[in-house]
């Protein structure tokens, strides 16, 4: 099943396709057309304006936005308005196969770390002021590879954010952002794959199906 970037159409469940096949040409098919986005600086901010002013957003004392990497919808942009807004602002870092959370108060408490990716300083992730418990986030803003109308999501496969977010406030939302290239017909999910309670892209909200849909 081969799809031109941005033929999104087409690639829907069938059962005769194995669904982690399937699931993987739907992640090759939507970073193929991650990378062809034109003017991505222009249109995640719109993408994160649209987030920004979500009820959601409005209302949350405790946000976690995550630190663009590669061809993802640019959250570093909006992060000093983020800062700026009196929030509590959270950002995740990888150590070993597990996200923690780290209280951002300045764009300075950022390095460009290991892979080229920007995370909050060494020396400062021991400090205990600066680690968060999952459960104080009010809104979690969740990255990934492709998503569906309903909420539904595929991330690299390595789980990471699916073991974040099971220890999440059951009534936190989960607002993901991204590309209009980056929505699918349907994602093929699992048991244990976590519904987004939103979808943001430029030109849509998607109303998601959350953790209600679980079991």
């Amino acid at each position: 099943m081969t799809l031109k970037v941005g033929e999104n159409k087409s690639m829907t469940s069938d059962n005769t396709v194995d669904r982690a096949a399937l699931k993987q040409q739907i992640r090759e098919q939507s970073h193929e057309n991650r990378r062809a986005q034109e003017d991505k600086d222009e249109i995640s901010r719109e993408i994160m304006s649209r987030f920004m002013a979500l009820p959601e957003y409005q209302s949350a004392e405790t946000v976690m936005f995550y630190i663009d990497v590669r061809a993802e919808v640019r959250t570093r942009h909006d992060l000093q308005a983020a800062l700026d807004s009196g929030k509590k602002i959270v950002v995740p870092y990888c150590v070993d196969g597990e996200l923690e959370l780290f209280h951002l108060e300045a764009m300075e408490e950022l390095e460009i770390g290991m892979y080229k990716i920007l995370e909050p300083k060494a020396e400062l992730r021991d400090v205990e002021s600066k680690n968060v418990p999952v459960k104080e986030l009010d809104l979690i803003q969740v990255p990934g590879v492709a998503f569906d109308s309903m909420g539904g999501r595929t991330g690299h496969g390595k789980g990471y954010y699916d073991k974040l977010l099971e220890h999440a406030r059951l009534e936190t939302p989960l607002v993901a952002v991204a590309f209009d290239c980056q929505i699918f017909p349907e994602i093929p999910m699992e048991d244990h794959d976590i519904y987004m309670d939103k979808v943001v892209t430029q030109s849509e909200v998607y109303q998601g199906k959350g953790r209600g849909a679980q079991g």
